[in-house]
C-alpha cells in the first residue's frame, strides 16, 4: 500500500480509465501525476439553473450597432464563452467558395429560437458525431449576425449527453467543464472519462494535502480550507460553494506571490551599505532656472518623494508612472544631476536604440552649460567607439551613461555608480535589474554599496497591476500634465470621409502648423491588407499635397537617417511627416497640431495612445483622427473575426472618450489581459490560475495587506502556527536564501 507522500507520485497509467496510450498522451499536455490532473481546474461549469437559453443568449449577444451604448460590454457579451444545453434539429453540409465545406448544425432548446452551429474542419466526424434528436452541451462564443438575425457558434466544443449525463442535469447536479484537446480526444479522453479520471486522483490527492495559509488568516476572511476548496472544484455541491472555492484559491494565489514581494522589499529595506546623498544639487537648480517652462506641482510633488528616497541612507527602490508627455524624463535628469552633485555616476537603460539615442541627444541638449559628461553605449557601436566610452565609464570621466541592454554586459566596469534609471520598466525583466545593481555594488572601492534605483514606465499601469508586479517598489505618479497643454480632439474617421481630413490638414499647415500621417506598414504587403507608409507619401506628394513638402520616416532607414528626417521636421522643413509607428518615441514637435492614423483599427490601445502624444505638446490645440474602415462603424457581421473587431471598436470609441491613460490603460488590460499588455512572463508575473488581475481588485488588497502585515509581525516566519507557510514560500521561491535559510 502506498503512503501518502508516494500516492501523489503514482505513474498515471495505473489510474483507472488511464493505461500507458492515454498516460503518454496526458503526458504531453503537462498531465503527469495524480497532482497534475487535480490541478487542471475546471474552465466552466454546467447548471441547469445557470445555463442560458437560445432565447436570452441571442437577445445579450444581439449588437447591431456597436457604436452605440456600452461598447466595452458588449465586448465582453461576444468574447465570453457560454453553455447551452440543446437538442440537434437538422444536420446540413454545403460547399461554399473555392470548393471548401461547411457543415451547419440547427440546435434547438424549447426556448423558441434556434440557434446553428459552424463547423469547418473534421467535417466528417462533427457530421457523424452530430444526430438529430441527439442532446448535446454546447460550450463556445457566440456571435450574432444581424443580416439573417441568426445566432452562430463556431467550432463549438459539444459534449454529448447520455441517460446518466441527462438524468444528474435533470436532478440539479453541477457538471465541471475542463478543457479536452484534440490529442485528448484522439486517444479515447472525454469530457466524461477525464472527470472520472478526476475524481480517481482527488481519492488519491487530498488526503495527502495539508493546510498552506495560518489559521488566523482563515479565520478572519473566512476561507473555505483547502482540501475542502479542491473537492468543491471538481464535485461541487452548489454554485455558491464553487464561488467559495475560487476565493479560497485565489486568495492563496495572491498571498503567496504578495509574500515573495513582501520579503524582497523588506530584503531591499534592510540598512545595509545605501548611499546617502545631499540633498541640494548646484547642477539640477542651474537646469531648473534655464528651463523654458515651471515644473507642474505634481513633478515637483515625486522629485520630493525621490530625493527623501535617496538621501535616507537606503537604497532606493522607486517606480515613476506618468501619462505620455508628463515630463518624466526631465525628473529623471535632475534626479541624475543630484548623484553627480553628490560624486557618483548615473546610469539610464532604454529597451530600444533609437529611445536610447533620443534620451542621449535630449539629455545633451538640455546640459551643454552644466560641465556634465554624458555618454551613449548601444550594441551597434564599432569597436573603437566602444572602446573609448567604456574607458571614460571606467575612470569615472563619463558623468551620465544612456544605453541599451549594453549597459549591464559584463565588460563594462562602473566607477562609483550612484544611480539606475531604467526607462520603460516593463519591457526588461528584474533579473536585468539586479545585475545593474550587482556591477553597481562592485564599482564602489571603498564597500560594496548598492545604487539607488528609479524605474519609469510611460505606458500607465492600472492599479491593481502595479500593486502585484511592482509591489516591491515603491510608486511616484505624476498625474499632471503641463498647464499649457490643451487636451488632443480625437475623431473617428471612416476612409470614405478621408477628403475632410486632408481638409483640415490643409487649414493648420496655413496657419503655420505640421502634420503626421502614421501607416502599419512600411511597405505594401499582399498578405497584409493595410495602407503603407511608403506607397501613400508618394501618391500624397503627388494627387494630395503636390503643393506642400512631405517627408517620410520608417523602421527600414538608419538612425542617422532617422534622425536627419525627424530633425527636418522639428526645424520646420517639412509641412507633413509620413511614418510608421517608429515616431511613438520621437523627438517632441511643438509645432505638430494633426495627427492622422491610418488603419487605426490594427493598432493596440497604448499604441495609439502613445502615437497621440506625439502632438499636443505645444500650447495650441491638436487633433488626432483614426482613420478606419466604413464597416466598423456598423455591426459586427459573421467573420469570424467577430471579437477581434469587436475589440477594435472598443478601442477607437476609447480613443474617442478620453485622453486619459490610466483610464485607457485598465480598458486595454481588460481587452488584452495582463499577459499581453506587460509581458509578464519577462516581468516576473506568474501565470494565474485562478486570479482576474482586472476582476479580483478587492482579494488582491486583502492578500496583499495580510502578507505584509504577517511579515511584518514575523519576519522569518519563524513561529509554529507559520511553520506551513514557511514551507510553502520556500518551495515556490525554489530556494532557502529567499528566506535567509542556510
Amino acid at each position: 500500500m502506498s503512503t501518502p507522500q508516494s500516492a501523489t507520485i503514482l505513474p498515471l497509467q495505473y489510474i483507472k480509465g488511464v493505461g500507458p496510450r492515454r498516460a503518454e498522451t496526458l503526458a504531453r499536455e503537462g498531465i503527469v501525476t495524480p497532482e497534475d490532473v487535480i490541478w487542471r481546474i475546471p474552465r466552466g461549469y454546467v447548471d441547469r439553473t445557470a445555463a442560458q437559453s437560445i432565447a436570452a443568449l441571442m437577445q445579450a449577444t444581439r449588437a447591431s450597432n456597436l457604436w452605440t451604448g456600452e461598447a466595452e460590454a458588449q465586448h465582453r457579451a461576444v468574447s465570453a464563452e457560454v453553455s447551452l444545453i440543446a437538442t440537434i434539429a437538422d444536420v446540413r453540409q454545403r460547399t461554399v467558395g473555392k470548393g471548401k465545406t461547411m457543415l451547419t448544425v440547427v440546435v434547438q432548446d424549447g426556448s423558441g429560437v434556434e440557434a446553428q452551429l459552424v463547423f469547418w474542419n473534421q467535417i466528417a466526424y462533427y457530421t457523424k458525431r452530430c444526430r438529430v434528436g441527439a442532446a448535446f452541451v454546447i460550450s463556445g462564443v457566440p456571435e450574432y449576425d444581424a443580416r439573417w438575425n441568426q445566432l452562430t457558434l463556431h467550432h463549438p466544443e459539444l459534449e454529448e449527453l447520455d441517460e446518466e449525463d441527462a438524468e444528474r442535469y435533470r436532478t440539479g447536479t453541477t457538471l465541471p467543464k475542463y478543457t479536452i484537446t484534440q490529442g485528448m480526444r484522439n486517444s479515447g479522453i472525454t469530457m466524461r472519462l477525464f472527470r472520472t479520471i478526476v475524481e480517481h486522483c482527488l481519492d488519491i490527492v487530498l488526503p495527502t494535502m495539508h493546510e498552506v495559509l495560518p489559521e488566523a488568516i482563515c479565520r478572519s476572511a473566512s476561507l473555505m480550507n483547502r482540501t475542502q476548496a479542491i473537492r468543491e472544484l471538481h464535485q461541487p455541491t452548489s454554485l455558491e460553494h464553487i464561488q467559495r472555492a475560487r476565493f479560497r484559491m485565489k486568495y492563496e494565489e495572491l498571498f503567496m506571490f504578495e509574500l515573495q514581494l513582501a520579503v524582497r522589499r523588506r530584503t531591499q529595506k534592510a540598512p545595509v551599505n545605501g548611499l546617502k546623498f545631499a540633498a541640494k544639487s548646484r547642477r539640477a537648480r542651474m537646469l531648473v532656472e534655464s528651463l523654458p517652462f515651471e515644473l507642474t506641482v505634481a513633478q515637483r510633488r515625486v522629485i520630493h518623494e525621490i530625493v527623501e528616497d535617496m538621501t535616507s541612507g537606503q537604497p532606493m527602490n522607486r517606480l515613476l508612472q506618468g501619462d505620455v508627455g508628463s515630463g518624466k524624463t526631465i525628473v529623471a535628469l535632475l534626479c541624475m544631476l543630484n548623484a553627480i552633485d553628490n560624486g557618483y555616476q548615473a546610469v539610464l537603460m532604454a529597451p530600444t536604440e533609437i529611445l536610447a539615442e533620443q534620451h542621449y541627444h535630449g539629455i545633451q541638449r538640455l546640459i551643454r552649460d552644466l560641465d556634465v559628461c554624458v555618454v551613449n553605449l548601444i550594441g551597434a557601436q564599432t569597436k573603437s567607439a566602444r572602446r573609448d566610452v567604456l574607458a571614460q565609464i571606467a575612470s569615472g570621466e563619463a558623468n551620465i551613461i544612456v544605453g541599451t541592454h549594453a549597459v549591464f554586459e559584463s565588460e563594462v566596469a562602473y566607477n562609483k555608480l550612484g544611480l539606475i534609471v531604467i526607462d520603460e520598466q516593463h519591457r526588461f525583466g528584474v533579473a536585468q535589474r539586479q545585475k545593474l545593481q550587482q556591477q553597481g555594488r562592485a564599482s564602489h572601492d571603498d564597500a560594496p554599496r548598492t545604487p539607488h534605483v528609479l524605474v519609469m514606465s510611460a505606458t500607465p499601469i492600472p492599479r491593481t497591476l502595479s500593486m502585484t508586479l511592482y509591489g516591491d517598489l515603491d510608486v511616484s505618479v505624476i498625474d499632471q500634465l503641463p498647464s499649457n497643454r490643451k487636451p488632443i480632439r480625437t475623431t473617428v474617421v471612416a476612409d470614405s470621409a478621408i477628403a475632410s481630413v486632408f481638409d483640415m490638414i490643409r487649414r493648420e499647415i496655413a496657419s503655420g502648423r505640421q502634420a503626421y500621417m502614421v501607416y502599419p506598414l512600411v511597405e505594401k504587403s499582399e498578405k497584409v491588407q493595410a495602407k503603407s507608409a511608403i506607397e501613400h507619401a508618394e501618391s500624397l506628394q503627388q494627387d494630395v499635397f503636390p503643393d506642400l513638402r512631405i517627408g517620410i520616416v520608417h523602421g527600414q532607414m538608419s538612425w542617422d537617417e532617422k534622425e536627419r528626417v525627424m530633425q527636418l521636421f522639428l526645424q520646420r522643413e517639412y509641412d507633413i511627416l509620413v511614418a510608421t509607428t517608429v515616431i511613438e518615441v520621437g523627438i517632441d514637435v511643438p509645432n505638430a497640431t494633426i495627427m492622422v492614423i491610418e488603419n487605426a483599427e490594427r493598432f493596440g490601445l497604448s499604441q495609439l495612445h502613445q502615437l497621440r502624444g506625439r502632438v499636443g505638446r505645444g500650447g495650441d490645440q491638436s487633433y488626432c483622427y483614426l482613420v478606419t474602415k466604413d464597416h466598423m462603424r456598423h455591426a459586427i457581421n459573421r467573420s469570424s473575426n467577430a471579437q477581434e473587431r469587436a475589440a477594435s471598436v472598443v478601442r477607437l470609441r476609447t480613443m474617442e472618450e478620453t485622453t486619459d491613460g490610466f483610464a485607457i490603460a485598465e480598458v486595454d488590460l481588460k481587452l488584452r489581459g495582463p499577459g499581453d499588455v506587460l509581458g509578464v512572463r519577462q516581468s516576473g508575473l506568474p501565470e494565474f490560475r485562478f486570479v482576474d488581475l482586472v476582476q479580483d481588485t478587492p482579494v488582491i488588497v486583502r492578500a496583499r495587506n495580510d502578507a505584509f502585515a504577517l511579515l511584518d509581525h514575523d519576519p522569518q516566519l519563524r513561529k509554529p502556527e507559520h511553520a506551513a507557510t514557511r514551507e510553502e514560500l520556500i518551495r515556490v521561491t525554489e530556494h532557502k536564501s529567499f528566506l535567509g535559510v542556510a
